[in-house]
């Protein structure tokens, strides 16, 4: 790993730029300020990421030409991985600390706010010895129902790790090797963590025993051998590279996989049930660190929890009005809501042939939200954006839906991922909000637009900041029903006041159960009578919030300070306010802490006013 000294003068930046690959990465860090010293700042930086965390490059597309090495290795899971990420950033500090901060201004100024409150909170959370870096926020457990290299691994190579040649499968049979040396890292490291007190909850033990032993399958039909095969057929490349991968599979991967089962086990009998962070080494402080992270504000525990019981009673409030426009006039609104779910009308088959419709339900509603764009946006970015079910093998513990942004390049698409384990859990009158979240006009939206902004430096496009990303596709949800989505679906827009009164839930169960106590039982029963989903999905993100301490806050949080921003703009300039202008802006700037996109729309305000 090279590290970079902060370069003042125009030749020494060059010399940074001419040491940098000369393909796509060199194309993409260039931007409109390449003499500026900063330029070369942010592209030493992002070198060194990448360095650091090979997988980032391939789903940024940049582990090409210089950086093809990139394309053989796994992010490293061990203790000097974790070791050189602290040393990284603190060196990233030492190096941001130089800079004159008051002599910048416009977008230089944000660049510089974003990326120095981006290594403080790192710093922050790396001071923890203990947990997993999921990329988001404060992860307590290495090994859980969502953390892990068993289960982050085959879906990044399935979905992320493209094969056009010979070379690239030889990188993947690489980083099957590297898959199972992680393993073996997580195992060591969650023998550690647990041999100090840092033990799942059973419940999220079980979760996990069960993904682990459903994901070590046969040679023949492991999820990283078949999602090769696939990748070799539609390259007419040899099929030898299958059988290779068989035999890594039966001598390295699986040895690992079986004793990273053995060692889960042998916990498993110490394991309480307490649900919250509090019970853990330092866990009032990791908390603390995981909200900071995620919400990108200091807001307390306390007034998260009362933000979420206020917002949750007016939510609640329109919820009744619209259920009794649609005949929905007995019983709470919890009884009402489950009523939907028990509608036969609002189903689709838990088989393949229903999981295909309803796939196709949401491919037809993506594109009818296409058409809407144009009413709020100038700039819609190209990229191509699917639908597509989360990989059955991590369904049982993954989140309800996700998203992937696409390739810079475009040589991968954005990707919508629905949790179809059970598609009772998903009745027709709550899809299309959840679209319109994970995809148009949300996070593929507000990632498309900042990855399309050369502007900005690749090092921001390829920042996600919880609070800003996850704020505004909960804020997208609403716009969606302002842009008229539900105008012939009445029962889509109770999906969508749901979805909403769900996030302020969101708020009261996870600041109750790591700071104030709450057991997850409590917790549950608190969700399942607000919003009326008493399906599993409901114990899996309740499982979710307890294994990603603070970021479940950062949905309600982040979309009251969109809202607030535009309708303080609106405000101020009355007639001169132009919506598209103000997305566009806001999300052409990328991804930022939330007090550092109060300070940009207010500038931008300012300069509309004439």
């Amino acid at each position: 790993m090279r590290r970079r000294d902060l370069l003042s003068s125009a030749a020494a930046a060059a010399a940074v730029s001419a040491s940098l690959p000369t393909g796509v990465f060199a194309q993409a860090v260039s931007g409109a300020r390449r003499s500026d010293h900063l330029d070369a700042l942010w592209s030493g930086f992002l070198e060194e990421q990448l360095r650091r965390k090979p997988e980032e490059a391939t789903s940024l597309g940049l582990d090409k030409g210089e950086n093809a090495a990139l394309k053989s290795r796994l992010n490293d899971r061990s203790p000097a991985g974790k070791a050189a990420d602290r040393a990284a950033t603190a060196d990233r500090l030492r190096r941001l600390a130089q800079v004159d901060r008051k002599a910048l201004s416009g977008l230089p100024a944000i660049d510089y706010d974003t990326v120095l409150y981006q290594a403080r909170s790192v710093e922050r959370l790396l001071a923890f010895d203990y947990g997993a870096d999921d990329g988001f926020g404060a992860a307590p457990y290495v090994l859980s129902q969502l953390n892990g290299a068993y289960r982050s691994v085959p879906d990044f190579l399935d979905s992320e790790h493209r094969i056009d040649t010979a070379a690239d499968a030889d990188a993947y049979l690489a980083r099957l090797e590297a898959f199972a040396v992680g393993i073996e890292a997580d195992t060591d490291h969650f023998r550690r963590d647990t041999g100090v007190g840092v033990v799942p909850p059973d419940f999220i033990m079980d979760t996990l025993l069960g993904q682990l032993n459903k994901g070590r399958a046969t040679p023949e039909t492991a999820d990283v051998v078949v999602a090769l095969d696939k990748k070799l057929k539609a390259k007419d490349l040899p099929a030898s590279y299958g059988e290779h991968a068989r035999k890594l599979y039966a001598e390295r991967i699986a040895p690992a996989l079986d004793r990273q089962i053995a060692a889960v086990k042998a916990v498993r009998p110490s394991a309480g049930h307490e649900a919250g962070v509090w019970r853990l080494k330092d866990g009032e402080a990791l908390y603390a660190a995981g909200l900071h992270s995620s919400t990108t504000t200091d807001i307390t525990p306390e007034e998260i929890h009362r933000l979420g019981l206020d917002q949750g009673a007016e939510m609640s409030a329109r919820m009744d009005a619209l259920l009794k426009q649609q005949g929905l006039t007995q019983g709470s609104i919890s009884e009402r809501v489950q009523s939907l779910y028990k509608d036969p009308t609002q189903l689709y088959a838990n088989t393949p042939e229903g999981k295909a419709q309803l796939l196709a339900y949401l491919e037809q509603k993506l594109t009818a939200m296409k058409a809407k764009l144009p009413m709020a946006f100038g700039h819609i970015p190209h990229f191509p954006v699917e639908v597509r079910p989360v990989p059955p093998a991590i369904d049982a513990g993954s989140a309800h839906a996700y998203t992937n942004f696409p390739a810079p390049d475009g040589s991968r698409p954005g990707i919508i991922y629905f949790n179809l384990h059970d598609t009772s859990e998903w009745p027709r009158f709550t899809l299309t909000s959840t679209l319109y979240h994970e995809g148009l006009p949300g996070h593929q939206m507000q990632g498309g637009v900042a990855l399309e902004n050369t502007k900005i430096p690749l090092l921001r496009r390829a920042t996600f900041f919880s609070g800003y990303g996850e704020g505004w596709a909960l804020y997208a949800e609403r716009l969606a029903d302002e842009l008229g989505a539900y105008s012939d679906n009445p029962q889509g827009r109770i999906g969508y006041l749901r979805s909403e009164l769900y996030r302020c839930g969101r708020l009261v169960v996870d600041t109750g159960m790591h700071h104030f106590k709450w057991s997850r039982e409590k917790a549950r029963a608190y969700l399942t009578e607000l919003d009326g989903d008493a399906s599993a999905s409901t114990t899996r993100e309740i499982d979710r919030y307890i294994s990603t301490p603070g970021q479940a806050c950062s949905y309600k949080i982040g979309a009251v300070q969109w809202l607030r921003l535009r309708e303080r703009a609106r405000t101020t300039l009355g007639p001169k306010f132009d919506l598209r202008a103000f997305h566009d802006h806001a999300l052409e700037l990328g991804a930022m802490p939330l007090d550092v996109l109060g300070r940009a729309v207010a500038d931008w305000t300012e300069t509309q006013k004439t």
